[in-house]
C-alpha cells in the first residue's frame, strides 16, 4: 500500500511508523518549500502597497495580470526593459545593508523606459541565492515595492529560487524586468534630436549601480573600510555613500515627455556619457559636453584620487554627477528647466548638438575633475 507523510508526520527520527527510513526530502538538498511559501506570505502586503490603474498587484498565482484599458491607454506601444544591480550586491552583502538594492533594481529598468517615452506599468524581480535568508530577502522585497512606488509602477510577481551549490552561502543575485507603454507616434526615438538642440543634465545621487567592479577594486587597493566615514562626506560612512539608490527620474520627466518638450533622453549607466547619449542620437548628430558646466561630486573625486583615474575613464566608467541627459530645443530650455527643477531635480546645461558623426565629445579645462591637462574624449558611433 502507498502511502504519503506530511513534514510533521515524518518526526525528528526520519522514520515511517512502519520504522522504515524516510528518503531524502527537498529540504535535506538545501531548499525550504516551506520557507518560500512564508515569504510569499510576507511580502504580499508590500506588492499590495504598489497597486495602480491597471493592476491590483495581488500575489500567488502563476502570472500577474495587467489591464491596460484600465490605465488610459487607447493604442500603445509596450516597452519592456531588463537589468539587474551587479557587483553593488557585493557591497550590499558585506555590510549588511540592502534597503536599497530594490529601488537600484527598479531603477535600472524604469529608467530604461521612460528613455522611450513610456510609462513604467508593472514590475517583476527574480531573487536567487544558496539558501533564503528571510529577513535579508523581506528587506530586498520592501526596497523593491519602495522603488515601484517611486516609478508608479505595480510589483505584480516574482521569483525566489533557492540554488544550493550555485551561490555562495550568504551571497544573492536579483534581477528585474518591467513592462511600460507608451501610446503609438508618442514614442521618443530621437529622430527629432538636430544640431543646435541643447543638453541638459540631471544630478545623479551617486555612483548609481554602474562601475562597481572598479569601485571594490579602488575600495580593496586603498584598505577603505566601509564602516568608516567617507572622506568625501565625514558625516557619512562610506559604504553608505557607496550604497545610495539610483535616482529614479519617472515622476518629473513623464510630464515633460508628453508636453512634447523633450525630444530625446538618455539614461547614464554603464559607459557612462561616451556611450550612453549616441544611443538616441541619428546619424550627423554630435554631442559635445562641457565638464566644466557642473561640478564633479565629491565621491566620484575620491574614487578618482584612490584608482588614479584618468578623466576620459571617468567619464566612460561612471556617470560622473550626471543620472540622465536630456535633449530639448533651445527655445524650451528655460521651460523645461523650470519644472524639472519643480519637481525636485537638479538641472545643469551641460552641452549642446553639433553637426558632426554620432558621438559624443567631453571637454574639460585645466582643473576639471582633477584633470592635469586640457582633455578631450570621443566615441564615434556608425
Amino acid at each position: 500500500m502507498l502511502f504519503f507523510l506530511s513534514r510533521e508526520e515524518q518526526g525528528f527520527d526520519r522514520l515511517s511508523p512502519n520504522g522504515i527510513s524516510v528518503g531524502l526530502t527537498y529540504e535535506d538538498a538545501g531548499v525550504s518549500i516551506a520557507a518560500g511559501n512564508a515569504l510569499v506570505k510576507a511580502i504580499a502586503p508590500l506588492a499590495k502597497s504598489t497597486a495602480r490603474p491597471g493592476a491590483a498587484a495581488e500575489l500567488g498565482g502563476f502570472g500577474g495580470f495587467f489591464d491596460l484599458k484600465a490605465a488610459g491607454y487607447r493604442d500603445p506601444l509596450l516597452v519592456a526593459a531588463n537589468d539587474g544591480v551587479g557587483t553593488k550586491l557585493e557591497l550590499a552583502i558585506e555590510t549588511g545593508r540592502h534597503e536599497g538594492v530594490g529601488i537600484d533594481l527598479v531603477a535600472m529598468c524604469a529608467n530604461d523606459l521612460i528613455v522611450q517615452g513610456a510609462e513604467p506599468l508593472f514590475f517583476l524581480d527574480y531573487f536567487a541565492c544558496a539558501k533564503l535568508d528571510s529577513a535579508i530577502a523581506e528587506a530586498v522585497v520592501a526596497s523593491i515595492a519602495e522603488g515601484c512606488r517611486q516609478a508608479g509602477c505595480a510589483l505584480i510577481g516574482g521569483e525566489t529560487a533557492e540554488m544550493p551549490g550555485m551561490y555562495a552561502a550568504g551571497d544573492y543575485d536579483l534581477a528585474g524586468f518591467c513592462v511600460g507603454a507608451v501610446e503609438r507616434g508618442d514614442q521618443l526615438t530621437g529622430a527629432a534630436i538636430a544640431p543646435g538642440d541643447i543638453i541638459l543634465g540631471l544630478g545623479s545621487s551617486g555612483v548609481h549601480s554602474n562601475g562597481f567592479s572598479l569601485v571594490r577594486r579602488i575600495v580593496e587597493q586603498q584598505g577603505w573600510q566601509l564602516d568608516r566615514p567617507a572622506r568625501a562626506d565625514p558625516e557619512r560612512l562610506l559604504g553608505d555613500a557607496l550604497l545610495a539608490p539610483t535616482r529614479i527620474y519617472v515622476r518629473s520627466l513623464l510630464p515633460e515627455v508628453r508636453s512634447g518638450r523633450i525630444i530625446g533622453l538618455a539614461h547614464i549607466t554603464g559607459g557612462g556619457l561616451i556611450e550612453n547619449i549616441p544611443r538616441v542620437l541619428p546619424d550627423g548628430a554630435h554631442a559635445m559636453i562641457d565638464a566644466d558646466a557642473w561640478s564633479l561630486p565629491r565621491l566620484f573625486a575620491q574614487l578618482q584620487a584612490g584608482g588614479r583615474i584618468e578623466p576620459a575613464e571617468m567619464a566612460r566608467t561612471f556617470n560622473c554627477g550626471i543620472g540622465m541627459a536630456v535633449m530639448v530645443r533651445e527655445e524650451d530650455v528655460a521651460g523645461v528647466t523650470s519644472a524639472l527643477g519643480a519637481a525636485g531635480e537638479t538641472v545643469h546645461r551641460i552641452g549642446r548638438i553639433e553637426a558632426g558623426p554620432r558621438g559624443c565629445t567631453v571637454r574639460g579645462g585645466l582643473e576639471t575633475w582633477s584633470a592635469r591637462e586640457i582633455w578631450s574624449v570621443t566615441h564615434l558611433h556608425g
